[in-house]
């Protein structure tokens, strides 16, 4: 009977309690900074106890370049630095997949293809691909 009595008042007691406590959720900020310039320009930096931390810098308002990290569940800690310009974000990291070589072929064509000069192609596109795929040769 006590057995029946202890194991129905623990299913109570789970029942109504509250859920342990999460550290996201009572992550508290220890330090930010920012600052807002007339001219767009802008500057923030900011980090919290659970272990998240950023930071960015424009000197336009336009084009952006930071990093970011946190610490996954795991405990593993994850960091991304980034560009952000006319070219998109353009994020790096240990952990993020990179472009593999392109063929020396492909990157030929493309170039044989700009040195023609035709207006049908938007020229700054192409050296911008061309220039990428260039950089996954090493």
């Amino acid at each position: 009977m006590y057995n029946k009595l202890f194991i129905a008042s623990l299913l109570v007691v789970g029942a109504v309690a509250p859920p342990p406590p999460s550290s996201d959720a009572e992550a508290t900020v220890l330090a930010q900074d920012q600052i807002i310039n007339d001219d767009g320009s802008y500057a923030y930096n900011y980090e919290t106890s659970n272990g998240i931390r950023a930071n960015a810098r424009s000197d336009n308002g336009i084009n952006a370049n930071g990093e970011y990290s946190f610490v996954a569940p795991d405990g593993a800690e994850y960091r991304v630095t980034y560009v952000a310009n006319e070219q998109g974000f353009q994020p790096q990291g240990a952990h993020l997949p990179v472009e593999p070589p392109a063929p020396e072929h492909v990157i030929k064509m493309l170039e044989d293809l700009r040195a023609t000069n035709n207006p049908e192609f938007d020229l700054a596109s192409l050296d911008a691909t061309i220039a990428r795929l260039k950089a996954t040769l090493g």
